[in-house]
């Protein structure tokens, strides 16, 4: 009787742990596939044209995650498109 119990749970646990060794070529939540991102560099460009400065960028569930200032020198916390470096407004929500 407990080798109809184990054998189910031990499936079940294996098909949970699978999404968390995905491969670098997942989409994320934007679905952009990776070799269509821009570099940090070049989004960090993009975002210093729009007049801020940036702290620090880092990929955050399909986007870019970015830490600066504003022209007014408020510390912003935001996130950018990684194909076209565009600020995504509630992606975090």
């Amino acid at each position: 009787m407990r080798k109809f119990f184990i054998l189910p749970l031990m499936a079940i646990s294996v098909a949970s742990v699978a999404p968390a060794f995905a491969d670098n070529n997942s989409y994320g939540r934007l679905n952009v596939p990776r070799g269509e991102w821009l570099s940090p560099d070049a989004v960090g460009k993009k975002l210093t044209g729009m007049g801020y400065k940036v702290h620090k960028i880092e990929i955050d569930d399909g986007a870019y995650e970015f830490e600066g200032t504003n022209a007014d020198g408020i510390w912003i916390e935001g996130h950018a498109h990684p194909k076209t470096g565009e600020i995504l407004l509630g992606y975090d929500d």
